[in-house]
């Protein structure tokens, strides 16, 4: 099996457009992450995944550490294989360092149990964010004379501190025990970003895709009236220089979200993705919400992606299309990444269903 023609040659403004609600010859298809198995059978060989060449930072600090993106000749390939719209440079965790057999290495294990450990560590600062312009540089001059776009995957404010910098118990205790400290923390991210997000922009990328896992299947980690306060003016200092530069933002979060939305799409959000299938009924969004946000993903990756035959694939993803297609606003893919352990040929048969079925 494999990738069949489709309409129209990958083009930065259809995903733009889409996110805007606007009219689009195809809904455009978007993954953050296809693994390296998948690109290599696409490609015929080796080049890593879509984030990275010889690392894995979806998965975390650890497998981020020296790895940098793919090579955009790779990915642009991949794109035009794929019909995607933009290739992703990827900076999602917020870089705390510390000194570790006499190199500096980004925190990820966890170690931090009060204030003292915190200030040991050095703050993020202009070199880890220059560390990243470099690439999207790279990828800004390699999609030159196509089409293609760059969109930049940023942010996890929320997400580095309680996966990586604390372990998640410890850090619960202390939003109720030394909520001033988990506010510093916080605090000290947020500033990062804020300058990160001001220094990408005036490289000319095309989307902002702000990334930070606050929630469960069941809702958010924490109660709103406790986590609202500490995370959404955080969120929309970070997000004020991109709306002011009037670019689309793409937000990611997993898990049940109806606490947080409406906040979400006050705060300015484009597109919400990956519609967490496990604790959003894509259904009740687009009747709810589609007039007001565009929507991404929800093709869930256990079923039919993993557990289902192609056929199944491709009728899943016609129920998608018959509610979410109309009137625009939506962008399709998976609901989380294209992972190893979903058959190639299950991969193929949906990119082909979101062509097929994705015709305005």
């Amino acid at each position: 099996m494999e990738i069949e023609t489709y309409v129209g040659e990958p083009d930065k403004e259809r995903l733009i457009a889409a996110m805007r609600g606007e009219k689009v010859d195809r809904v455009p298809n978007f993954e953050v992450l296809i693994e390296d198995e998948h690109v290599e059978k696409l490609l015929g060989r080796k080049a890593g995944n879509t984030l990275a060449v010889g690392g894995d930072p979806a998965k975390g600090i650890e497998e981020s550490q020296n790895a940098r993106p793919m090579y955009p000749e790779d990915y642009i390939e991949i794109c035009n294989i794929t019909g995607q719209d933009v290739i992703v440079v990827e900076a999602l965790w917020t870089p705390f360092r510390k000194i570790k057999d006499g190199k500096s290495v980004i925190v990820g294990d966890r170690s931090i149990r009060t204030r003292q450990d915190f200030e040991k560590l050095i703050m993020p600062g202009d070199a880890d964010i220059e560390e990243h312009l470099k690439y999207i540089r790279e990828y800004k001059k390699a999609v030159s004379g196509t089409k293609i776009g760059v969109a930049v995957l940023f942010g996890a404010l929320f997400q580095t501190v309680y996966e990586f910098l604390f372990k998640m118990n410890d850090f619960m205790l202390l939003i109720y025990d030394d909520r001033d400290f988990i506010e510093e923390v916080l605090e000290v991210s947020t500033r990062y970003w804020v300058k990160f997000v001001k220094a990408v922009i005036k490289e000319g990328v095309d989307i902002m895709y702000p990334a930070d896992d606050i929630a469960y299947k069941s809702g958010l980690f924490i109660r709103p009236e406790i986590f609202k306060p500490m995370w959404l003016p955080r969120v929309k200092r970070i997000f004020g220089p991109i709306l002011n530069a009037e670019l689309p933002i793409l937000f990611h979060s997993d898990g049940k979200l109806d606490e947080i939305i409406e906040d979400l799409i006050d705060a300015g959000i484009t597109c919400l993705t990956p519609m967490d299938p496990y604790g959003i009924d894509y259904r009740d969004y687009k009747k709810r919400y589609g007039h007001r946000v565009a929507l991404h993903g929800n093709i869930d990756i256990e079923d039919p992606l993993v557990e289902g035959s192609p056929q199944d694939v491709q009728r899943d993803v016609k129920e998608h299309m018959d509610v979410l297609k109309p009137g625009g606003g939506y962008v399709a893919g998976s609901s989380h990444s294209i992972v190893n352990y979903i058959p190639h040929e299950n991969f193929v048969s949906m990119i082909n269903a979101f062509h097929k079925y994705g015709l305005y």
